[in-house]
């Protein structure tokens, strides 16, 4: 029982201290890839788990950390940075996604299109609104307002016929077609209506 309360104690005293540099920040997220999101007054820097300031506070806008990239933006542009804190794109864009399964959606003179972790520009600026790859395939908007599906080649693989659309997550995905939410597979079967 002893033990218990040492370690307790012990434990407690390192929870306390770790705590305590939070203190200087109006918020501080969980700490991702090493590196924690951490604002003040309105600007957003990374810091690390010990609350030593990696990325300066300078940006009016940040992501968490996901695969080891987070989307920054100054002013009205977003850029990213790596895990280390380095710039890896300078901002560019006119918005900004995280990435997953390789590829982040960003947009460029009032379109969508995705890159790839080296920054290069892998689909086309061509969709009105884009979100992340999960399971192979993001959901995607035309002009229209209507959302399909694509493959990370840029493909359309199931047509514009939704008013909403979310991410595929065991083989389904929610989407909104004439007011009504249904479920479909990968194909666009629909698979059961949801409540």
């Amino acid at each position: 029982m002893k033990t218990f309360f040492i370690l307790f104690f012990l434990l407690g005293g390192t929870l306390a201290a770790a705590q305590e540099w939070t203190k200087q920040y109006d918020f501080v997220d969980d700490c991702v890839c090493g590196l924690a999101k951490a604002s003040k007054d309105g600007k957003y820097g990374y810091v690390d788990k010990n609350g030593k300031l990696i990325v300066p506070l300078m940006y009016d806008e940040a992501l968490t950390f996901n695969a080891g990239y987070a989307a920054v933006r100054k002013g009205a542009k977003w850029g990213y940075l790596d895990s280390t804190g380095k710039v890896v794109a300078e901002p560019q864009f006119e918005d900004a996604c995280s990435f997953y399964e390789g590829m982040a959606s960003v947009k460029k003179n009032g379109k969508f299109g995705y890159i790839n972790t080296d920054m290069k520009l892998i689909i086309p600026y061509e969709f009105e609104m884009a979100r992340g790859f999960s399971e192979g395939l993001a959901p995607v908007a035309n002009s229209h307002g209507l959302w399909g599906y694509i493959n990370k080649k840029g493909d359309v693989v199931l047509g514009y016929a939704y008013n909403f659309a979310d991410l595929f997550t065991d083989g389904k995905a929610r989407v909104m077609k004439d007011g009504k939410l249904m479920m479909i597979d990968k194909k666009g079967v629909r698979q059961k209506d949801e409540d």
